[in-house]
């Protein structure tokens, strides 16, 4: 069952990199246009718009991917001075309230995504409700992320802890050998 959930979290981080990557892309060519067209031509009235949507998928995408790979900002000078026991207590403690968090921001997000569906962008004309999905998406999946954790944590294995942790485990559970350098 764990390596069941370490090939979801693995291919989730696999999806979801090159989304990002041509989000980015075409983020920048996007400003790009704008830019050249305001200088030398008459300004693109689209290309604000498409930008505004892009960073915002960008944003909750790179969020998930962020979690995924352990890359969030997180104190843990507390947690890390407690003995063993209290320190899996404490984590998984954390990772309910952060499921129960997300749980709930995914709810209220469909929600208020399906609010706003008969509402159109100004210059698209694209229906508002395709930019708001991202929430309820991206809470979605960083609350997946999570109970993998717990699930993890509850077997006795680790929580997310640092990329390169992650990293060596989940390529040691998929190819069933040691890459520690």
């Amino acid at each position: 069952m764990l390596a069941g959930l370490a090939w979801i979290d693995r291919l989730l981080g696999e999806t979801l990199k090159p989304v990002v990557f041509v989000g980015m892309a075409a983020l920048v060519a996007v400003i790009t246009l704008q830019i050249v067209s305001r200088v030398f031509f008459t300004s693109v009235s689209w290309t604000e718009e498409v930008a505004r949507f892009l960073l915002i998928w960008i944003t909750f995408l790179g969020a998930t991917l962020a979690y995924q790979q352990g890359r969030h900002i997180a104190v843990t000078l507390m947690r890390d001075g407690l003995p063993p026991a209290f320190k899996r207590i404490v984590t998984g403690a954390a990772l309910l309230v952060a499921i129960a968090f997300l749980v709930a921001l995914a709810w209220v997000g469909w929600r208020y995504t399906m609010l706003q569906s008969f509402q159109k962008s100004p210059s698209l004309r694209l229906p508002m409700n395709y930019v708001y999905v991202v929430m309820p998406i991206s809470a979605a999946l960083i609350a997946l992320l999570s109970s993998i954790d717990l699930i993890r944590l509850l077997a006795g294995g680790s929580a997310r802890e640092t990329p390169s942790e992650i990293d060596v485990e989940l390529e040691t559970q998929i190819h069933g050998e040691d890459r520690r350098v």
